[in-house]
């Protein structure tokens, strides 16, 4: 049974440990047509990896707490200014279809080998790999992560209206770096922008909110 946006928003947790399951051909077709959607939509290279552990079985995976990993998408284009903004964006337009898909996912920057993973994977020219998915079916769910309030992350002038705070609650659950949600939302004239306030991989977390804002709220809003 699928899940629906709404649903997979609010189920959705980062996990590390997965079982020892393949992954059916007509999901995985499906993860691939999202794929080249959002190849499409954002001038990027993002990839699907099945069946392969080499990139998650050194010691920067043991690091990470990754066990059981055999699948991932790596998210890839060429280099920009807008590059990790982007694959963050379309980046999580990918975990949610893979939540509603009922599979597990988790944002990984650093620890694994990119050096393995590359061997299985097609860069051209200046390409590069932003960050990768782990992906399958998890051992567990996940957890919550722990939040700043609201007022922390977003600013208005006037009341906003019900589909703003749908989008900020959505926000408010969305996966960042080390969980510093280093972000600010703002709300004027009828128009929701956000701006990153720095830190660790920030342009990724940035293009993650901006998109969980817009699955949230069923609107735009000022981005790249």
């Amino acid at each position: 049974m699928t899940e629906s946006m709404t649903e997979a928003i609010a189920s959705r947790h980062s996990v590390r440990s997965y079982r020892e399951k393949q992954l059916p051909h007509q999901l995985i077709q499906s993860l691939q047509d999202e794929i080249d959607a959002c190849n499409a939509a954002g001038h990027l290279h993002i990839q699907l990896v099945t069946n392969e552990p080499q990139a998650f079985s050194g010691m920067l995976a043991h690091y990470g707490n990754f066990k059981g990993v055999t699948n991932y998408i790596a998210l890839i284009g060429a280099d920009a200014q807008d590059l990790q903004e982007r694959c963050g964006y379309y980046g999580e337009r990918l975990v949610l279809k893979a939540q509603m898909l009922g599979l597990n996912t988790c944002w990984v920057a650093m620890t694994f080998s990119k050096g393995n993973a590359k061997k299985h994977l097609q860069l051209s020219g200046n390409e590069k790999i932003a960050c990768v998915l782990a992906l399958g079916y998890g051992a567990v769910q996940g957890e919550p992560h722990r939040s700043k309030p609201l007022s922390a992350l977003f600013h208005s002038e006037t009341e906003a209206p019900d589909w703003v705070l749908n989008g900020m609650n959505a926000v408010l659950l969305a996966p960042t770096a080390m969980n510093q949600q280093k972000f600010l939302f703002d709300y004027s004239n009828q128009t929701v922008s956000c701006k990153s306030l720095g830190g660790p991989y920030s342009s990724i977390d940035l293009g993650i909110v901006e998109y969980q804002f817009e699955a949230g709220s069923g609107h735009q809003i000022v981005s790249f």
